[in-house]
């Protein structure tokens, strides 16, 4: 754990400087109302990365259970019939999402100009396809967390983010100011990585793990269903805030605003980056435990996380502090201002998900998921109705993040109850890992 949290930082620190440069080059390039338009479908983009029904998580899940038990070939079944039902997802979910991009009034929906936001249908097309074709090949990444090997992971990530950020200075160079470019880069390049990484992982390090079709097992899938639906199921509906906050500033307030609430969220997203970091290998070594009845590891391991969360604490105070001399150095000549107001709510809000996701590591490790289903979905369902009305009384960004706090509240909250319960042996019903 220790090796691969080093590994990690050093790996994020690129990843986040490659983030942090990647925005005022796409800015330039596409101009501020393209470049909230690329922002807005990227969150959607995000959301659709995540509709696996959960066969990416469960297949960590149960990888690492595989091998703690030392089942290599229930392991290697279990990768296998993973990858069959990803396609087997992936090609409808694909072949109605361009239907729709291609028939629908894509314009109305976002809100977009049409005069301003030149083949929109066509940007979403590109994007579509090529985020459907990395969708599965990411497994490889969920193999490696199985293995306990998040730092390898982060580097395949990080390795598709740089490329993209390459693709997008050639685009800049090229005096090219194409949505549609900027879209095929930025979705391209992952896919690129994924199809590099999947010979050297299962033909040199793990050809006993290499995914075949005739290993399709039917059991397994029940087995990665059961779990994996529960977190395809915390996915898409905690997703859905996040992809529909854009969408909802963009329609009900105006879609410039998307830029000063995306960028405001990027630049305090390193305080959740920082904090995934250190927590990811905690879940699956969670797992290893919980399968080991290793109790003791996982309650010395919730002390060492609360130590890292008055860190992380302190960093999001800090954050704030140096948000405006960060927003000048960092965006220049941008016409508009991020206020500070925006950028304590957003802080506020990141911590509140960081303390939910503490508990929520070593909960899904232990397979603990369906208060946060519960929790999640009551979430996403509120959040939108209450977005209208928060809007409707105050007309501005910081109601949307107001909201965005307080549906998040209760899940932090029953996320600790329930920790507490299942460690201490007093868990029962919703309660109760399974």
């Amino acid at each position: 754990m220790r090796k691969n949290v080093f590994f990690s930082f050093v790996i994020k620190a690129w990843s986040a400087l490659v983030s942090f440069l990647i925005v005022p080059i796409t800015l330039k390039c596409l101009g501020e109302y393209n470049n909230a338009v690329w922002l807005t479908i990227s969150s959607m983009l995000i959301w659709i990365d995540n509709f696996d029904i959960g066969f990416g998580n469960g297949l960590r899940n149960k990888l690492a259970a595989n091998l703690a038990h030392g089942d290599t070939k229930r392991a290697q079944e279990t990768v296998s019939t993973t990858v069959v039902m990803l396609i087997l997802i992936i090609i409808p979910a694909a072949a109605l999402l361009i239907t729709l991009a291609c028939q629908a009034d894509v314009y109305h929906f976002f809100n977009f100009n049409p005069a301003i936001v030149d083949n929109l249908r066509m940007v979403l097309t590109i994007a579509i396809v090529l985020v459907s074709s990395t969708f599965i090949l990411k497994f490889i990444g969920n193999v490696y967390l199985g293995l306990q090997l998040p730092a390898v992971n982060n580097l395949l990530v990080t390795a598709g983010q740089t490329l993209a950020l390459l693709g997008t200075i050639a685009v800049y160079l090229s005096g090219s100011h194409s949505l549609a470019l900027i879209a095929a880069v930025n979705t391209g390049s992952p896919l690129v990585v994924w199809l590099a990484a999947y010979p050297y992982t299962f033909i040199r390090k793990y050809p006993q793990l290499k995914p075949k079709i005739t290993l399709f097992r039917r059991d397994i899938v029940a087995e990665l269903f059961n779990l994996g639906v529960k977190f395809f199921l915390i996915q898409i509906f905690g997703g859905l805030i996040f992809f529909t906050s854009s969408i909802l500033i963009s329609k009900l307030l105006r879609p410039e605003d998307v830029n000063p609430y995306q960028l405001a969220y990027k630049y305090m997203s390193i305080a959740l980056l920082v904090f995934t970091i250190i927590s990811i290998p905690y879940w699956s070594a969670t797992t290893d435990a919980f399968e080991r009845k290793d109790y003791e590891w996982i309650r010395k391991s919730r002390r060492e996380m609360n130590k890292v969360l008055l860190v992380i604490v302190g960093m999001l105070i800090a954050m704030v502090a140096v948000s405006p001399l960060f927003y000048k150095l960092w965006l220049p000549q941008t016409e508009f201002v991020i206020p500070l107001s925006l950028t304590i709510l957003i802080a506020i809000y990141m911590a509140t998900i960081i303390a939910s996701l503490s508990y929520s590591y070593f909960l899904n490790g232990m397979g603990a998921l369906n208060l946060q289903i519960v929790c999640t979905v009551c979430a996403a369902i509120a959040f939108i109705p209450l977005t209208y009305l928060a809007t409707r009384l105050h007309p501005s960004l910081l109601s949307i993040v107001a909201v965005m706090i307080l549906v998040n509240l209760p899940g932090l909250i029953v996320n600790r109850i329930q920790f507490g319960k299942i460690i201490s042996g007093t868990a029962e019903g919703l309660w109760k890992c399974c």
